[in-house]
């Protein structure tokens, strides 16, 4: 989903189902710089320690295409190679976003995006819940089962705040327009208008994954 259209998200089903959809034809193409992946001309900072190959997905929950890419990518999460380090970073395109960035993090902080990250986006696309301020975001977390202070403390804390600010500034590095899109080791990145799919745009990933992991 792209910056400037974020806010047109309920009417992008149609879209969504093409982003997800990759041609047999394309499959076949090995991935082509400026093409399928852009390489950066400026280095973006990485998390992961020496020897991993960091690999960060950049998704709003309120991006209908983030909320149908979710199962794929967690699947294809689940089975990376040991020297591959996934980190989800959310994206806020604006103000009014950023609750649902904070929403991320503290949920991250305690230890519940397991059991809470998929149901974060099935409250907001398929139930049509609003959770748009930190007065929704916490009642609705407390009816998940969480108790209140303990999320408010994280929700409202320095170190969420700090992620928050460091999300942004690491989107503006890879110079994200739209979400989902794929950073790799802080030197390419993809998406599924690129790759022609979000499924591709894994498939372009684990190929730019073995170049790094090569010393290309």
């Amino acid at each position: 989903m792209k910056r400037r259209d974020f806010s047109l998200a309920l009417g992008a089903a149609v879209t969504a189902n093409t982003l997800l959809q990759s041609p047999a034809l394309a499959q076949a193409k090995s991935p082509e710089a400026g093409t399928d992946y852009q390489m950066l001309e400026k280095p973006a900072p990485v998390e992961a320690p020496a020897g991993k190959v960091e690999v960060v997905e950049f998704f709003g929950y309120f991006c209908p295409h983030c909320n149908h890419f979710e199962p794929l990518f967690e699947a294809w999460r689940k089975r990376v190679p040991k020297d591959v380090s996934v980190r989800r970073v959310p994206v806020a395109f604006d103000a009014g976003l950023v609750p649902q960035q904070r929403l991320y993090y503290a949920l991250e902080a305690m230890g519940l995006v397991d059991q809470l990250h998929a149901k974060v986006f099935a409250a907001i696309h398929q139930e049509k819940q609003n959770l748009s301020n930190a007065d929704v975001i916490t009642a609705w977390v407390v009816k998940q089962g969480v108790d209140k202070t303990q999320f408010l403390a994280q929700y409202n804390s320095f170190t969420v705040n700090t992620k928050a600010t460091r999300a942004t500034q690491l989107h503006n590095a890879y110079r994200i327009e739209g979400v989902p899109a794929l950073g790799v080791a802080g030197r390419f990145w993809t998406d599924g208008g690129m790759a022609k799919g979000m499924d591709r745009a894994l498939q372009v990933v684990d190929f730019l994954a073995a170049r790094v992991r090569a010393g290309k």
